[in-house]
């Protein structure tokens, strides 16, 4: 089963400061019929205004991953990141993949510090396969030659290959696309996938996708990817 979302079908709210997509129901935005997609719950695709940002606010029990595109992000929480002394300076830039573990319950801000340009990231949100965990943090850089031509993990339950741990059995990977380049994704039996291009032209299992459309597929073995003109995708490997 493949089903196709296309990136018009989002939904959209404009805040002014913020200019956010929403793949999945989120705040204002409510579809029955996009709930989430096994763990997956959302991915908003963010636009914050220069000298604007999300005021200190709570999450728990949630894994709650950013991928900046452009621009930077500058994230403080409870836990002491992005703190004078905290373990983390908690700034994000294109290549980084953070992640927080909400788990019990953490209070975090995110703020575009730019004057002049926005930040363009990705929020994607992941239910925990186990509640009340402590709360945690992470993020590491990953540099454009590993995602090129090939699909790199950036987040797992076991931090394989120095991906991010998160509290799941769901698995991430990044990948740049462009020309001849190709790659392929075997699923493991009772696995979904879930597919979003972040921009440029890419075909999947046949399918010619836009920038912000995405495949959600089910009863396949294998995810193949080519004919990319510029891509950057994102691709989750789910349990049902």
């Amino acid at each position: 089963m493949i089903e196709l979302i296309k990136s018009a079908d989002r939904g959209y709210a404009d805040h002014g400061w913020l200019k956010s997509f929403h793949s999945f129901s989120f705040a204002d935005y409510y579809d029955p019929k996009r709930m989430g997609f096994g763990p997956l719950r959302v991915i908003n695709e963010d636009r914050i205004a220069p000298g604007t940002g999300f005021g200190t606010h709570g999450h728990r029990d949630m894994e709650i991953i950013s991928y900046v595109l452009e621009g930077e992000l500058a994230h403080k929480d409870s836990m002491g990141n992005g703190h004078a002394g905290g373990a983390h300076a908690g700034v994000i830039r294109p290549g980084d993949v953070q992640r927080m573990s909400a788990g019990t319950g953490v209070m975090h801000s995110e703020f575009n510090n730019s004057k002049t340009g926005a930040t363009h990231f990705l929020q994607i949100w992941i239910m925990p396969d186990q509640r009340g965990v402590a709360p945690g943090y992470e993020q590491r850089h990953f540099p454009t030659e590993d995602k090129r031509g090939r699909l790199r993990l950036v987040a797992s339950p076991d931090g394989a290959e120095g991906s991010v741990s998160i509290q799941s059995s769901a698995r991430l990977y990044a990948g740049l696309f462009d020309g001849a380049e190709s790659a392929e994704l075997s699923l493991a039996p009772g696995r979904v996938a879930y597919v979003h291009l972040v921009r440029g032209k890419l075909t999947v299992n046949g399918q010619a996708l836009q920038g912000g459309d995405a495949l959600q597929l089910a009863e396949l073995g294998q995810i193949e990817i080519s004919g990319g003109e510029d891509a950057e995708v994102l691709v989750f490997d789910l349990p049902r």
